[in-house]
């Protein structure tokens, strides 16, 4: 999407520095996920969690590898659906299956485990639990569904990994922590994952922290956000809606006033 970023960016007055930050890398022959088709079609699922639509829909893909089509809809039919956010509602209901439990806005992992606590009040005890992943796995769902009781079956679907050519990510660090760049725009978590895997050390880190406190950090969502904050990564702007077009919107309504705010106090 880097192409288009860029000519939202310069729509809304910006001059864009893009830099690809992460790369795709499905996985064609997935044994975990095969192993959870297995457990899912003998029975032994009790409840699965769909984080995303496109996670969902290429599990489905893996799965029809070795399993017939209706064979893992069967099972899925007698599974415990949560989903979180409409996309993976979307895909079920393309497939004909609906949700038992939908996680409402804004679908982080402390929404998942407090919807599961409502619809679960008995608790997650003796529950063979699967979540279907997508890019990092969230340690602190997996925690709290142990914490809970659950047997928990991690599925990745997808991994993520950095651009073959990190040289231009380097270049774009290395503005921002020479403050030569304003505004920051975060559309995945995983994007911040990899920039500290690039910075590499404390030090480099802590300068970059240090620069985005002068800059506006816009990103895309809760899930982004809250990657941030582990990191101790500021974040002053989150769109009304998760969608890049108006992350860009209205960042550029908002960063003049930001940017003279948070320079004031240097």
């Amino acid at each position: 999407m880097a192409q288009e970023m860029s000519r939202l960016i310069i729509r809304h007055g910006g001059v864009p520095h893009v830099a690809p930050s992460m790369r795709e890398l499905p996985l064609s022959e997935n044994p975990e996920a095969l192993a959870f088709g297995k457990e899912l079609i003998a029975g032994t699922i009790d409840m699965l969690v769909l984080l995303t639509g496109v996670g969902f829909r290429t599990l489905l893909d893996v799965l029809q590898t070795r399993f017939p089509l209706q064979t893992i809809l069967d099972a899925l039919q007698r599974t415990t659906l949560v989903t979180r956010g409409p996309k993976p509602i979307s895909v079920l209901k393309d497939v004909g299956l609906a949700p038992h439990v939908i996680v409402p806005e804004p679908n982080t992992w402390k929404d998942i485990l407090d919807t599961i606590d409502q619809n679960k009040p008995e608790g997650l005890n003796g529950v063979r639990l699967a979540v279907q992943e997508y890019g990092t796995r969230n340690e602190e769902l997996l925690t709290g569904l142990t914490q809970r009781g659950a047997h928990v079956v991690p599925v990745p679907v997808y991994r993520w990994t950095l651009p073959r050519d990190v040289q231009p990510l380097k270049e774009l660090l290395q503005a921002v922590s020479q403050n030569h760049i304003d505004v920051l725009l975060i559309t995945n978590a995983v994007q911040i994952d990899h920039a500290v895997k690039v910075l590499e050390d404390d030090a480099r880190i802590e300068r970059f922290r240090t620069s985005l406190r002068r800059m506006v950090v816009a990103s895309i969502g809760p899930v982004a956000s809250e990657r941030l904050r582990q990191y101790h990564f500021p974040v002053d702007i989150e769109p009304s809606h998760s969608k890049m077009g108006i992350l860009v919107k209205e960042t550029s309504q908002a960063a003049h006033r930001l940017l003279f705010g948070k320079r004031q106090t240097d």
